[in-house]
């Protein structure tokens, strides 16, 4: 037997398994994206997308959801792809020691699925939500129905998360053990006005949301509280496990043609103490907190995952931001007081954007303030250049805007 199909014998060592594996400490040196765009068909957008459609776009690049079986090879700079349950694309980086080694080798990447998808009249979203169709989902597996059946009884959000939404993730090392709670501190404190900031989603269907990131909204409505951010007043390893026991089980793993539905109410520290009759297993357990969503995510690294997907290359933006911002100590100790104010008001960035003061006030000062930290990334003056300028253009633009 493997350690993985191991019983987990309480919630208590359910718990001590999620602070070892979640966190891993060490130099912060590694820095990965994952990109996601929908995917449209070129004469119309608004058009369906099938599953044969992106089966015959990505070839040996299909993930084994959408065919089975394939061999999944990744892209010619290592990026594996796969597909969401509405169709969209993703792809996953490499880690890189190397910020410019990661932006070129990523954007190498995006190219070549651009031009996979563009062989059969495919082309890339620009926006965080789909902006042309309604939520529909492609593909069918039974962690996907599950998930559906239980985020359709909480409310319309989830299946919008599922179908319809494109992200940008940023992957970072934890760090030191001594400097891990100030980077996921940041990370959390800084988040609402890296949203504003970033915000492309405002449009669903054809019509307007009302909301600057409606992929945030979606995603934040999509299981709450566990969608949340959590409290930063805990060790960010024993506050993580706490929260992975108490969110609710979403799928129980089954065999062949088989459902994965979870009992009502079911939450993984009850499974683990019992509930069921029978104890889950430590994979069991991994699997549970692939389920869950929360604006950072911590998988040994930490995963950003509030972040609007990004017209064209401007991924390159965000990512640039954030890893000058955790570069050194002394700029997060400084990113942080400027985006204290701004602390906890998601919801705000995600409706209004940079029109809430405090949101704009922070995301002014950290934008700021990354910019002067670029060089401790190893960019060339040229990159610096074009990040700081894109930055001042999205602020200058808001402004310009607000007084006209």
């Amino acid at each position: 037997m493997t350690s993985t199909e191991q019983c987990i014998g309480s919630r208590e060592e359910a718990e001590g398994f999620v602070a070892l594996v979640c966190f891993k400490h060490g130099p912060p040196t590694r820095t990965g994206v994952e990109l996601e765009w929908t995917v449209h068909h070129r004469d119309d957008p608004s058009r369906p997308l099938d599953a044969d459609a992106l089966r015959a776009a990505l070839g040996a690049h299909a993930p084994g959801t959408l065919v089975p079986g394939s061999v999944h090879l990744p892209l010619a700079r290592g990026a594996d792809v796969t597909v969401e349950p509405g169709g969209q694309v993703e792809i996953s980086s490499l880690p890189f020691e190397s910020v410019p080694q990661l932006l070129a080798a990523a954007a190498s990447d995006a190219r070549q699925l651009a031009g996979l998808l563009g062989a059969h009249d495919l082309v890339l979203g620009d926006s965080g939500l789909d902006a042309h169709r309604t939520p529909r989902r492609i593909l069918r597996t039974p962690r996907y129905d599950a998930m559906e059946g239980f985020f359709d009884r909480v409310g319309p959000e989830g299946r919008r998360m599922m179908c319809s939404t494109a992200s940008l993730q940023v992957c970072v090392d934890a760090g030191e053990e001594r400097d891990t709670p100030a980077r996921w501190n940041l990370l959390h404190t800084a988040g609402p006005a890296l949203v504003a900031l970033f915000a492309s989603s405002p449009r669903l269907a054809g019509r307007s949301t009302g909301w600057v990131s409606a992929r945030l909204r979606a995603t934040l409505g999509t299981c709450p509280p566990y969608t949340g951010a959590p409290s930063l007043d805990d060790d960010p390893a024993q506050g993580w496990a706490r929260l992975a026991m108490e969110a609710p089980v979403i799928c129980l793993r089954g065999g062949p043609g088989e459902r994965w539905d979870a009992p009502a109410g079911l939450t993984f520290g009850a499974w683990a103490d019992g509930a069921l009759g029978t104890r889950p297993t430590y994979a069991d357990l991994e699997y549970h907190l692939s389920t869950l969503f929360p604006p950072v995510r911590p998988r040994g690294h930490l995963e950003v995952r509030y972040l609007d997907a990004q017209p064209g290359d401007g991924w390159t933006v965000p990512l640039t931001l954030i890893s000058a911002l955790l570069a050194d100590r002394m700029v997060v100790d400084k990113a942080m007081e400027v985006a204290e104010p701004a602390a906890g008001r998601w919801l705000e960035a995600a409706r209004h954007g940079l029109d809430d003061r405090l949101v704009r006030r922070a995301a002014r000062e950290l934008a700021e303030i990354g910019c002067r930290s670029l060089d401790l990334i190893g960019l060339d003056a040229q990159t610096e250049s074009r990040i700081a300028d894109r930055l001042d253009r999205t602020l200058s633009g808001h402004a310009t805007r607000n007084s006209a």
